[in-house]
């Protein structure tokens, strides 16, 4: 076998600040590039390895295909071969729709859609029955099922047209051959039962006969039956009557219980972006926009009378609140109750509210009377917000969907479940012979994706998180489970920083994934700074020795042992123990406290947190344990809003005490700080606007009349016109 087959083998690398190196990275193994931070690693594996990928693959396309796909440059490299056809996955969020779920990304919901079109069994939302759609085989098959010798008859419900009479209608069916009917417990002849029909008789209490037979072994009685009991259903509108001494049996060909007429399940009415299966609310988006409980009443810990309700505040409103105030001894509501231990029941009045006050709907009811008024359609925009729909609850899904069970869980519910919980639901999962043969292939892809999201340690995601709200990190672990799902051979993956965000705990998980994945006879190749993850890898490219202009060459190559005894490789350095992060002897004390109180946000079990102030804190946890759900969702939301104005709702919780040490909050995450194309980090941080200052106050620029809009970019006669 040749080098090109063996190996990628670079040379001449020049992207950016790449300094003419030579590499080479066997094929089938796990490779790891690494170094210090800006020194050239992503520039290697994605602007240079996978970018010439890309451009070969598109080269190899016709040229029709070509002039859809836009033109890619060639990497500035002498030599590169060896390449297999690569994906990358890298470490960012890439979709903002607020219609893909995790469900949706890694294609388990689609499974699951089908896995409920196929077997899932429809209940009555009334009874609470199963909802049967019988033909004629079933029924057939029921009477055989009677003990040898059962005399039975096959029936039918009369059936009236508009106008038409109990007496000309069986006068009717007499002439079509039909002789007996079943009414009052008993079969008679119609000649003999004609004379008792009087205006009380209702043509529901009345069946005609349209067979009697006996079961036995005879083998025509089989075929004999289908067809009575089609035309039994043909006479009765969809529904048949079996009578036998010990009663009468009702089956139906229509899908229909109750007095309500069912959607056979499909694929589209499980799928919310379907009109068929979408909640015709919220459009399947699981929310609406409304009136916002948490901006009415912001603060739970206040009660009525101490103005929870922030509409009701000022001189105009206030009478809304005093009414309930005066009058609220007469049907014993706790004004003096923080909001948060109000009862349902109270929560629901205060909205609705009865002869003695008017709720809170009455109110905006009020204002949208008056919405011809600017001040009230500013008051209403103020309490206005994404609410969860009130019809689907936030599961997206029409009514209808959610009748259809298996094991007694509807979809809505298998998707709200952590993905560890969901896998031994499926696990535990018991069905029937004809169902288990049915959804065999289905079962066995859902139960192994599920087990790849928990082997790249996400075990703790529900299928219906948005995955606008996945951190970089799980989004692309996302990503290496559907990789997996799909079991492809003879490819490049490229990974950046898989082990971003991911707890210790976890990583053996991770890297079982990749060499299991590799071993599928795959080459991998992943920017990683993690030690365990270097230590795994069959083979360790040390980029460097410094960042930027300081970095850009080859600095070792081999395993990790390799790097440890190589003298210039910083990274061997530090996993050899020679460097290291040293422990600070005296840590800095605290300037204060900041407390959290009954954080009960998604899994946080009512916990109260006390924070330090004036020193740096770190908040940690296995992946799922609920850091973000404490940090970011109730601390960060409640202090933006508090002490920033701004418009957030914070997670559940009682309260935060000594946020009067404070005077804003500032949100540094994972998200790009450029927005637009001109955006680089001297205009993001200011410096640039000190830079045009220096150049707007020289002799030459004052001589010229140029003002410093004249450096700047962003601004006609400053820019390059050619380029814009």
């Amino acid at each position: 076998m040749t080098k090109e087959q063996k190996s990628i083998y670079i040379k001449g690398a020049r992207v950016h600040n790449l300094k003419n190196i030579e590499v080479e990275i066997p094929h089938n193994r796990l490779v790891v590039i690494t170094g210090l931070s800006g020194s050239g690693k992503s520039t290697l594996a994605f602007d240079t390895i996978f970018a010439e990928g890309q451009r070969r693959y598109v080269e190899s396309l016709s040229a029709y295909a070509r002039q859809f796909l836009g033109k890619i440059n060639k990497p500035d490299v002498d030599v590169i071969t060896g390449i297999a056809p690569a994906i990358a996955i890298e470490q960012k969020v890439n979709t903002r729709n607020p219609r893909s779920t995790v469900g949706t990304t890694t294609e388990l919901y689609d499974y699951l859609k089908l896995l409920y079109a196929r077997i899932g069994h429809t209940f009555s939302p009334v009874s609470g029955q199963e909802v049967k759609c019988y033909t004629e085989d079933d029924v057939a098959q029921y009477i055989l099922s009677l003990p040898e010798g059962s005399r039975v008859a096959v029936a039918a419900p009369l059936q009236l047209r508009e106008g038409q009479g109990v007496i000309e209608k069986l006068t009717l069916v007499l002439g079509e051959g039909i002789l007996r009917v079943h009414a009052a417990g008993e079969t008679l002849p119609i000649e003999d039962f004609l004379p008792r029909v009087d205006e009380n008789t209702r043509a529901e209490d009345i069946s005609i006969v349209v067979d009697r037979a006996k079961v036995s072994q005879d083998g025509d009685l089989p075929t004999r039956l289908r067809d009575s009991v089609a035309r039994a259903f043909s006479y009765g509108n969809g529904v048949c009557r079996i009578v036998t001494p010990e009663g009468v049996k009702e089956f139906s060909a229509r899908f229909e219980a109750d007095g309500i007429e069912f959607e056979p399940p499909t694929e589209h009415l499980f799928s919310f972006n379907n009109p068929l299966g979408a909640c015709p609310t919220c459009e399947g988006y699981g929310k609406i926009i409304g009136i916002d409980e948490d901006l009415v009443i912001p603060d739970k810990r206040k009660t009525i009378y101490e103005d929870a309700v922030a509409c009701w505040r000022g001189e105009t409103m206030r009478a809304w609140k005093d009414q309930l105030v005066a009058n609220a001894y007469k049907f014993d509501f706790p004004i003096h109750t923080p909001f948060y231990q109000l009862t349902a029941e109270q929560k629901r009045l205060l909205w609705c509210g009865n002869e003695y006050f008017h709720g809170l709907n009455d109110f905006f009811a009020y204002i949208d009377s008056e919405r011809r008024k600017i001040q009230f359609r500013v008051m209403k925009a103020r309490y206005t917000g994404k609410t969860v729909c009130p019809d689907c609850g936030g599961s997206r899904l029409r009514k209808e969907a959610l009748y259809v069970k298996i094991g007694g869980k509807t979809i809505a519910d298998l998707v709200v479940m952590p993905v560890e919980t969901l896998a031994d639901f499926f696990a535990s999962l018991e069905l029937d012979a004809h169902d288990t043969k049915t959804a065999a292939r289905i079962l066995t892809e859902i139960r192994n994706r599920l087990q790849y999201l928990m082997d790249v340690g996400l075990g703790y995601l529900t299928l219906d998180r948005l995955s606008s709200t996945l951190s970089g990190g799980e989004s692309q672990r996302i990503n290496l489970s559907t990789s997996l799902g799909s079991n492809l051979v003879g490819s490049l993956y490229i990974l950046d920083e898989p082990s971003i965000g991911l707890h210790q705990r976890d990583n053996d998980k991770l890297l079982a994934t990749l060499k299991h994945l590799r071993d599928l006879g795959n080459s991998l190749i992943v920017v990683e700074h993690d030690e365990d993850t270097m230590r795994a890898a069959d083979c360790v490219v040390d980029i460097g020795p410094g960042a930027g202009e300081h970095g850009g060459e080859l600095v070792a190559i081999g395993t990790a042992e390799d790097l440890m005894k190589n003298p210039n490789s910083i990274t061997g350095k530090y996993l050899s123990g020679e460097l290291k992060i040293p422990v600070p002897s005296e840590r800095r004390k605290p300037t204060g406290w900041l407390k959290v109180v009954g954080a009960k946000e998604h899994n946080l079990k009512n916990i109260n947190v006390n924070f330090p102030l004036g020193v740096m804190t770190c908040v940690t946890g296995v992946s799922g344990s609920g850091k973000s759900s404490l940090v970011n969702e109730i601390l960060y939301k409640r202090l933006a809003r508090d002490l920033n104005r701004a418009r957030t709702i914070p997670g559940a919780h009682k309260d935060i005490i000594g946020m009067e040490q404070l005077d804003k909050v500032i949100d540094i995450d994972q998200s790009p700080i450029g927005r637009t194309p001109r955006s680089n980090p001297a205009t993001y941080t200011g410096l640039f606007d000190q830079i045009r200052d220096l150049f707007a106050a020289t002799q030459d620029a004052k001589a010229r009349g140029y003002k410093k809009g004249r450096f700047s970019f962003n601004v006609k006669g400053g820019r390059c016109e050619a380029c814009g």
